[in-house]
């Protein structure tokens, strides 16, 4: 009897277990996108090299444009052709608004409350306006001309210096310098890159971008989070913190103390940190942090930018010489400088920035996104709470869209082309689209503009013989952003 009662109540037992199953399993399974196979616990993260752009390229090349992929056990969705990047960021941009929130974030850029990485609502829409009216706006952009003229005639005085000695010039550490006092001063004020070397200066922002732009272990698989300090990448951050950090509160400090204000950005972010509009509170820490970010996307990847375009017009002497006539055809005298209002019209000078922008974006794999809602893609079910990546860099080396010669740097390809890079044409999106575009693009090209016309005009160019060829050349740094890995040494000669 005994028996019976312990058999019927095992029986029951499993019947119970096996029904709360049935329950609980969805009607139909999902259909998720193709995936390659991954390991127990780090999922794909082996098959990332130390460009993931490139990794992932090859992946999709296997898997396909819409791909799964796990790091650890977060899922993380590639997509590698305009087409899936128009369905996925047209349709849903509002699902796809928000960012991960990410561990390296958290600790360089004060819980991502600037305004690259800040979660998607009110406080992230109050501080971009704030931005994009006192320092990204057409308006603001222009009033700012004075102070591109006056920086880049100094860098022009030291590019002329070398002409005349027929000297070696190190043209990264003068675009760097360049970049960096243009920003500081429109944004912080004054410039800051006197107050230490510009070769440290440049590996600061470099490590800044490391990190971003990195996949860390312990940022997936907690458990194996001392992989990371063993790397050092505890001890980077900590180095970063204290040295931009410092930085940051020097002029926020600088600007307290003032007796007149300047009215810049720092002095705006200042006023709002007395207001509380629509319950909306923005504190010291993130003022700091807010012109952190400004800093760091006026400076990095403008600099990288231009460290392309003259890289690519050097190794391409023909379309050098095209520009040049360009450039100095539309005169009937040598202009020393050469405006704003000079290159409007300069079609292959345009030609030559969207070129590089499509195989050099500064951000190859933009910044990335996170999905707060369940969608449909192609017949896929995509989870909320999966990570977007958009691979850019892939997307603009398509031969789908951009032909045979996808890999081939030649401007022509643009002159006639409708395609634009403000988010509308999904087959060129070096600054994203959408909500979460990047908001700057105006005040990176009229820099970026101007400084070629005048590097060009004035001067012709060659590489060092000993620093050149494919290999040294297009050598990649690793990041959120990618520039040169080695430093463009050139020389330059009057024109």
């Amino acid at each position: 009897m005994e028996m019976i009662i312990i058999s019927l109540s095992l029986t029951t037992i499993l019947a119970l277990l096996l029904l709360n199953r049935l329950l609980k399993r969805p009607a139909t399974k999902p259909n998720l996108p193709p995936s390659p196979w991954r390991l127990p616990v780090i999922g794909n993260l082996h098959q990332l090299s130390l460009h993931p752009h490139r990794s992932l390229r090859s992946l999709s090349f296997r898997y396909g444009p819409l791909m799964l992929l796990h790091f650890g056990r977060v899922p993380v969705l590639v997509l590698s052709s305009s087409d899936v990047a128009h369905d996925l960021m047209k349709t849903h941009d509002f699902k796809l608004a928000n960012r991960p929130q990410l561990k390296v974030v958290e600790n360089i850029l004060n819980g991502g409350r600037d305004v690259a990485f800040s979660p998607y609502g009110e406080y992230w829409r109050h501080i971009k306006s704030v931005c994009v009216i006192h320092l990204l706006s057409k308006k603001m952009v222009q009033s700012f001309e004075k102070v591109r003229e006056e920086e880049i005639s100094l860098m022009m005085e030291r590019v002329a210096k070398a002409s005349s000695s027929t000297s070696p010039l190190n043209l990264s550490e003068l675009l760097i310098t360049l970049t960096s006092d243009v920003t500081s001063k429109v944004s912080l004020g004054r410039k800051h890159s006197k107050e230490e070397s510009i070769s440290d200066f440049k590996n600061q922002v470099r490590t800044i971008m490391e990190l971003v732009g990195g996949f860390p272990v312990g940022e997936y698989i907690p458990c194996l989070a001392w992989i990371d300090k063993i790397r050092g990448l505890d001890d980077k951050v900590k180095q970063v913190n204290e040295k931009f950090g410092g930085l940051m509160d020097k002029v926020v400090q600088e600007h307290v103390e003032a007796d007149k204000p300047t009215h810049d950005l720092v002095d705006i972010m200042l006023s709002l940190e007395t207001q509380n509009k629509n319950g909306i509170e923005v504190r010291r820490s993130d003022i700091k942090f807010i012109i952190l970010d400004m800093f760091l996307g006026g400076t990095a990847t403008t600099y990288a930018l231009l460290e392309w375009i003259m890289t690519e017009l050097i190794r391409h002497p023909e379309c050098m010489k095209k520009l040049q006539e360009e450039i100095r055809g539309e005169a009937t005298t040598f202009k020393l400088y050469r405006s704003q209002e000079d290159v409007e019209d300069m079609k292959y000078l345009k030609a030559v920035i969207k070129e590089v922008l499509r195989l050099h974006p500064p951000l190859p794999l933009l910044v990335p996104r996170l999905l707060t809602e369940d969608v449909k893609l192609r017949g896929c079910d995509i989870a909320a709470g999966t990570q977007v990546i958009v691979n850019a860099w892939a997307i603009q080396r398509d031969t789908v869209t951009w032909g045979i010669d996808a890999e081939e740097f030649r401007p022509e390809r643009h002159l006639n082309s409708s395609l634009d890079f403000r988010g509308t044409s999904f087959e060129l999106i070096p600054f994203g689209s959408g909500r979460r575009m990047c908001p700057g693009i105006g005040f990176a090209l009229a820099l970026v503009e101007v400084t070629l016309a005048n590097l060009v005009n004035r001067f012709n160019w060659r590489m060092d013989v000993r620093f050149s060829g494919d290999e040294y050349d297009l050598a990649e740094t690793t990041g959120l952003d990618v520039c040169r890995k080695f430093p463009l040494i050139v020389f330059p000669s009057p024109a």
